[in-house]
């Protein structure tokens, strides 16, 4: 179990995909009018904002399991359209860092002496959390940290982990490659700040986090592969509200209250100056950063601009007087 963690959380400070240097800062915002935001439907979806010869393509990626069959050719040919490819952070970590890590990984793995699971979830959650549990032979995920807790109730039991053999980031690498267009990550998140919060915060920081998990694992590898075929077929709220985008969003590192807000905001500043730069830059992101409620999306649509395309909101239903009458 040891061993294990220190793999995930080293995979984890060093796949945030370094940013060479520094993100200049937004420039003043240009007129509503002149930018218009189109979509290109494929089987990842895309959103493309143009404004003179200024041209940004959003796609909203996820991790789809092994059994989903989707077609890359639009999202292959939008990356050899790219001058610029942005990829998610890359974590950071000094030798420092990794020692650090390996001697304080019971710390990070375990809940503190004498406690269980239990001591930190509510009745009915911990039920859930024994029904899920059930088929483990060793008990020894009632001592485990909520952040090792977690991975394991998306991985081993709704079924997270199983990867394609290309999903979107992998199609936009290669054609990247091939096209020699430059990849680069929207930032750096160091080490230390990532591993800080596993350390120091207590459980009941991540409880929400294991909530969200519970859930995610009681839905089962099938609705993982449910999440993936409304991603294919551009059933972006549907995407955007699933167990596992809720679990993501609430979990380490995004969960954590001192990386999540660097993380957003290395975010909102790259697309901003994505923005002004002449050519094509094509932005790999989380889907549920660009689609959730106040996401990317949302705020595109805030500043006055026409998004056509995958409709990322969820569809409201007619309600009273109106929903009786079939207005």
């Amino acid at each position: 179990m040891i061993r294990r963690m220190v793999v995930l959380v080293l995979a984890a400070v060093l796949m945030l995909p370094a940013h060479p240097g520094r993100t200049q800062d937004a420039a003043p915002a240009t007129q509503v009018e002149d930018i218009i935001v189109t979509a290109r439907r494929s089987g990842a979806p895309m959103w493309e904002i143009t404004q003179d010869d200024r041209t940004l393509i959003l796609v909203g990626a996820i991790t789809p399991p092994r059994e989903l069959e989707w077609r890359p050719d639009a999202l292959e040919a939008a990356t050899l359209r790219a001058d610029r490819i942005l990829f998610p952070q890359q974590g950071r970590a000094s030798a420092a860092d990794v020692l650090r890590l390996i001697w304080r990984i019971r710390t990070i793995s375990n809940l503190p002496a004498g406690t269980t699971t239990a001591d930190y979830l509510e009745p009915e959650w911990q039920a859930r959390l024994e029904a899920v549990m059930a088929s483990e032979r060793s008990q020894r995920w009632r001592t485990t940290n909520f952040v090792p807790l977690s991975i394991d109730l998306l991985n081993d039991k709704a079924g997270f982990s199983r990867r394609t053999s290309a999903g979107p980031d992998d199609v936009v690498r290669r054609a990247a490659r091939r096209a020699r267009v430059p990849v680069t990550p929207v930032g750096i998140i160091r080490g230390d700040e990532l591993i800080d919060g596993l350390i120091n915060a207590p459980p009941s920081t991540y409880a929400p986090c294991v909530k969200a998990a519970i859930v995610a694992a009681e839905g089962g590898p099938e609705m993982t592969l449910a999440r993936a075929e409304a991603w294919r077929r551009f059933r972006v709220a549907e995407v955007a509200a699933s167990p596992i985008d809720a679990a993501l969003d609430v979990c380490w590192p995004w969960g954590d209250p001192e990386v999540a807000p660097l993380l957003r905001g290395q975010w909102d500043e790259a697309l901003n100056q994505a923005l002004t730069q002449p050519g094509v830059t094509l932005a790999v992101a989380p889907i549920r950063l660009l689609a959730r409620p106040g996401g990317v999306l949302d705020a595109l649509e805030a500043r006055g601009l026409e998004i056509e395309g995958p409709e990322w909101r969820p569809i409201t239903q007619p309600t009273g007087d109106a929903a009786d009458s079939g207005v």
